[in-house]
């Protein structure tokens, strides 16, 4: 029997360590879509400009630094080895060109939406994508079970494999909170899941659409990606917002299909 590869969204997700001229000022998480324009990093806003979404004042309140750069740990080319999916690089990405964000923003919501996406400049790094053309097939809503799969306190699963939080969707799935694209779960989540994808995994599948009609897929694990974990709605709460996929869809201009996130995952 073939040594078992981490599932799929655990290799997706990747640790960001910004930086300001090499020196650390906080971790986060992202991940990477296709596109026609070529490969984007995904993230929240307020981790690349290191400002607060509401007051826009500096998140690193010891140093009051912003990031001028993004340290990726990207999968290696060479990775499985002996079976195993076990190696990665790092990539420095620049978040500026002089002193214009590369950063893409949200077509019409603008700084108003915590998502940015950043063309990735490496070539030499396996790249997992997610895959935004996939069409949904999970039925969910309050109280269906959802992952976060990132790097609380920059803190990894092992090597650099995402962490899975686990917790609930806790609002209707077609109801947007504060009249933005946001979705609300409830699960425990901590500094550095910022930017991660949020997922709904079904190891052994679960009810799907097809043709509009309910059917039970009894084998094959099923993944989709519901949008990226930006935080909690308060300190005091385990109530954490996620912008919703449509939203990240709106700032590739056209997704490529990668057969990704919908897809069997690599566990046998």
């Amino acid at each position: 029997m073939p040594a078992p590869l981490a599932r799929t969204p655990s290799m997706q997700s990747l640790l960001l360590d910004l930086r300001f001229n090499g020196q650390h000022l906080a971790h986060a998480t992202g991940f990477v879509v296709a596109s026609t324009a070529g490969p984007h990093l995904i993230t929240c806003r307020h981790v690349v400009t290191g400002r607060d979404q509401d007051t826009n004042q500096p998140l690193a309140k010891d140093t009051g630094g912003i990031p001028n750069e993004v340290r990726i740990l990207h999968h290696s080319l060479d990775s499985p080895r002996d079976g195993v999916l076990w190696g990665w690089v790092e990539r420095i990405e620049p978040l500026y060109d002089g002193v214009t964000p590369r950063w893409r923003e949200h077509p019409t919501l603008g700084a108003r939406a915590d998502i940015v996406a950043l063309p990735l400049m490496a070539r030499d790094v396996q790249f997992f994508p997610y895959d935004l053309s996939a069409d949904s097939k999970l039925e969910l809503g309050p109280g269906d079970p959802v992952s976060v799969i990132g790097f609380p306190f920059g803190r990894a699963a092992g090597g650099f494999l995402g962490i899975w939080a686990t917790g609930f969707i806790a609002s209707e799935t077609f109801v947007d909170w504060n009249d933005l694209p946001i979705q609300l779960i409830d699960s425990r989540t901590r500094q550095g899941q910022s930017g991660a994808p949020v997922v709904a995994y079904r190891a052994q599948g679960s009810t799907v659409m097809i043709d509009g009609v309910p059917k039970r897929i009894e084998e094959g694990a099923i993944s989709q990606f519901l949008g990226v974990y930006s935080g909690r709605i308060t300190d005091q709460s385990d109530v954490g917002m996620v912008w919703k996929a449509e939203a990240v869809r709106a700032l590739i201009d056209k997704p490529v299909h990668s057969g990704s996130s919908t897809s069997q995952d690599s566990n046998r």
